[in-house]
Order: structure tokens, then C-alpha cells, then sequence
């Protein structure tokens, strides 16, 4: 399945939009699914903003995130300090998305506290 994903940088005034492949339909999702397409979120971001760079080491941590339901399904927002993106909309439910996403960045934070 495809999906689209409009990025906003900061300081700009104008989105672009990108579409992104997830393996599976959303009602299918598993953890490693919202992994992938959170990384994938996430290196849109970062090619709208290097549209040079190569492929570069995407982590799931430091970014603010929400699933918002919308008429058409439910969206995945997320914003970092160099931007924003909404991805979506996906046919699922708003919570199963929600805590499949809070697992999944569970699962990534430092097993030590960190200081920032």
C-alpha cells in the first residue's frame, strides 16, 4: 500500500508531499510495520530538508507524535525541530494505531536514563 506524506519545514511556507510504501494494509500493522513506517516519516523529513544526502541512520526517539482521526480514517503527526509531517489518512483505529506506535518507541528508548 502507498500512502502520502506532507512535510512542512521550518521556516518555510509551503508543504511538499511525498508518497511512501508501507508492506501491508494498516489494519494489518504490526510492530515492525509502524517501525518501517515511522522510519520512512521520518527520512522524508530529512530528504525534504538534505535533498543531498544519502541514506542516514533514522532514530525512533526525539520527535512529538500524535494519531488524529480525520473523515477519512486516521493520520500520524509527527514533528521534529527542523519540521513537521502528516502522513496518512489509514484505515485503522485510532487507538490500535496509537498504542501500536507507543510499543514501538518503548521498545527503542535507551535501556539507561539519558541526559539531553
Amino acid at each position: 500500500m502507498t500512502f502520502d506524506v506532507e512535510i512542512v519545514l521550518r521556516e518555510r511556507n509551503y508543504a511538499v508531499t511525498e508518497r511512501l510504501d508501507a508492506a501491508r494494509t494498516p489494519a494489518s500493522w504490526t510492530e515492525g510495520d509502524v517501525a518501517h513506517v515511522l522510519r520512512s516519516i521520518l527520512s522524508a523529513i530529512d530528504r525534504a530538508m538534505n535533498p543531498d544526502a544519502t541514506d542516514r541512520v533514522v532514530a525512533l526517539r526525539g520527535f512529538s507524535w500524535i494519531v488524529e482521526p480525520t473523515p477519512e480514517g486516521v493520520v500520524i503527526a509527527i514533528e521534529i525541530p527542523s519540521g513537521a509531517a502528516v502522513a496518512g489518512p489509514f484505515q485503522v483505529e485510532q487507538r490500535t494505531l496509537d498504542s501500536l506506535i507507543t510499543r514501538v518507541l518503548a521498545a527503542n528508548s535507551p535501556v539507561r536514563p539519558t541526559i539531553h
